[in-house]
């Protein structure tokens, strides 16, 4: 959440619920804290759909520019380390694959109007990136075991 965001505890909502939702005035998001399950993030839907607006404009001028100019896809990879620090530790093809996999996934899902691919495949990316970054990992990783440990069942399959 931003420094501008103000936070109550859920109960005040409920308790009070003209009084915290008049705070929304003051601030374009509230925090809801609850003792028994994950935070929650109030807003309006007008301030939702304008944060929508805005997170689709992004991904529309991005994904245009990378499909646009030929060295519009070596810009995007000159500056992915100044918003992605940990892609320094991906190797040229990986870094590459990534910014493709980054800008197609963010014009699908902006198409959706759900983030969610968006933030798994950082996240995914991300880890890779550290298995790079630590030698004795990256090799107990990738050596040759020497054996095979059978099928791996369909993670569908398991309840």
């Amino acid at each position: 959440m931003s420094a501008e965001s103000a936070a109550v505890n859920f109960s005040e909502l409920v308790n009070k619920n003209k009084q915290t939702l008049a705070r929304l005035q003051e601030s374009p998001r509230l925090l809801l804290h609850r003792r028994d399950g994950e935070d929650l993030v109030l807003t309006t839907a007008a301030r939702a759909e304008q944060d929508q607006t805005v997170v689709s404009a992004a991904t529309r001028m991005l994904a245009a520019m990378a499909r646009r100019e030929p060295g519009s896809m070596e810009l995007l990879l000159d500056i992915l380390p100044d918003a992605f620090p940990w892609v320094r530790f991906l190797p040229e093809p990986d870094l590459h694959a990534f910014a493709v996999e980054l800008v197609d996934t963010m014009r699908a899902a902006d198409s959706l109007g759900n983030s969610a691919s968006v933030a798994q495949l950082l996240i995914a990316w991300q880890h890779t990136a550290e298995v790079y970054s630590d030698p004795e990992l990256l090799a107990a990783l990738t050596r040759d075991h020497g054996e095979d440990y059978g099928p791996v069942p369909d993670p569908r399959d398991v309840a």
